[in-house]
């Protein structure tokens, strides 16, 4: 069985409870308690082992892909959960950065997982994941969802079968979430480099004095059935302008590649480099792969990165499956090589004896001895954090 849970993960023990009715309950909730946690993640691995699986528990390893960044309550909530209530027969946690590189057969890849939350950059060396190079924004498919929700409440009307040119919120109030994605991904676009420069400037520049490029078509987007919703051209192209225009610190999705590479160890950075890697649900948006190399293309020539880094070829991988489900393929190839696995991952009677599973990125809890013979190199997925000696 593979879980994945990345920083855009969505997850839901079921759409409406058929006896409640009630809403669905997000299992990533990080303000609730650990006994609340435990309940709904119990509930939700119950669905998904019997009525959708329909395997024994007891006879599956799990393999979970997992965030960096995943709250440490969480993980072991979820251990929990699997050990003491499903009795699995093993446990192994692995990043989702470097299950996305398996699915290529590749060693060594910088790896940018662009989801719901944020942009996450991890550099993989070697199968081993480079902890003290990360990098991070909070940019991703909710900040566009945000831009996007006010610029159709700004600029956008609504016709319905009495009135035409009714503002947004006199007409529907506040829109879903749900549908400011759909727009989002029926009717938007990321603009090549040129263009989106043109359209940052014209932003910016207060006095007018930029010009603007020429919008996109209008498209009517049909709400309800009944009410039509106008969204402007120039909403669709520059929504997506959010994820590279660079904020007060000089950071955007397309800088925290290059400062990841200026963190990394002198003689990776060129492997890495070239052997770029873009998972995540916001890498699917139409013109996004195209506009990032760009900028990083263009980005490497400004003297706070010239200075530093020699290299100055970049190529971005093509993984066998959509963004949104490369790390997911890549725990899916994991788990089928059932030697190996068995290897890697923590058993049952470990947890029982310890009763915690040790973290693959914690110095202060060592791995298992019986995961590898002393005096042997760990695995990788329970190396430790890469050296960062340039």
């Amino acid at each position: 069985m593979w879980l994945c849970r990345g920083n855009g993960a969505q997850v839901h023990n079921s759409e409406r409870d058929p006896q409640t009715g009630t809403a669905a309950v997000k299992v990533v909730q990080y303000n609730i308690n650990t006994e609340e946690l435990y309940v709904i993640l119990k509930e939700f691995i119950h669905i998904l082992y019997f009525r959708h699986l329909l395997v024994n528990p007891r006879d599956r390893r799990v393999v979970i892909i997992e965030s960096i960044l995943c709250p440490s309550h969480f993980r072991e909530t979820l251990t929990k959960v699997f050990f003491k209530q499903f009795e699995v027969p093993s446990v192994l946690f692995a990043p989702s950065h470097l299950m996305a590189i398996m699915t290529l057969g590749i060693n060594s890849a910088l790896v940018m997982d662009c989801g719901y939350t944020e942009t996450l950059v991890l550099p993989v060396c070697e199968c081993t994941p480079i902890l003290p190079a990360w990098e991070a924004l909070p940019l991703g498919g909710k900040g566009i969802h945000k831009e996007l929700d006010s610029f159709l409440v700004e600029q956008c009307t609504v016709d319905t079968d009495t009135t035409t040119g009714q503002s947004v919120q006199a007409a529907i109030g506040t829109i879903p979430e749900e549908t400011v994605e759909d727009i989002k991904v029926r009717t938007c676009f990321v603009s090549d480099l040129q263009r989106g420069l043109k359209i940052q400037e014209a932003k910016f520049n207060l006095d007018g004095t930029a010009e603007r490029p020429a919008p996109p078509p209008d498209v009517d987007y049909p709400l309800d059935g009944e009410k039509i919703l106008h969204i402007k051209g120039s909403v669709r192209d520059s929504v997506m302008e959010i994820l590279f225009e660079q904020d007060n610190e000089e950071k955007s999705v397309a800088t925290l590649i290059l400062d990841t590479l200026v963190k990394c160890p002198i003689d990776t950075r060129k492997v890495l480099s070239e052997n770029l890697v873009v998972i995540g649900g916001t890498a699917m948006l139409p013109g996004f792969l195209h506009r990032l190399l760009a900028e990083i293309r263009l980005l490497v020539e400004k003297p706070k990165y010239s200075n530093v880094l020699a290299s100055k070829s970049f190529r971005i991988h093509s993984p066998p499956a959509k963004p949104n489900c490369t790390a997911w393929l890549g725990g899916a190839i994991f788990g089928a090589l059932q030697d190996i696995l068995g290897s890697r991952s923590v058993s049952r009677d470990y947890y029982n004896q310890m009763g915690r599973i040790p973290d693959w990125c914690c110095l202060s809890s060592p791995p298992p001895e019986s995961l590898y013979e002393a005096g042997k190199t760990p695995p990788p997925l329970m190396k430790r954090a890469f050296s960062t000696e340039k």
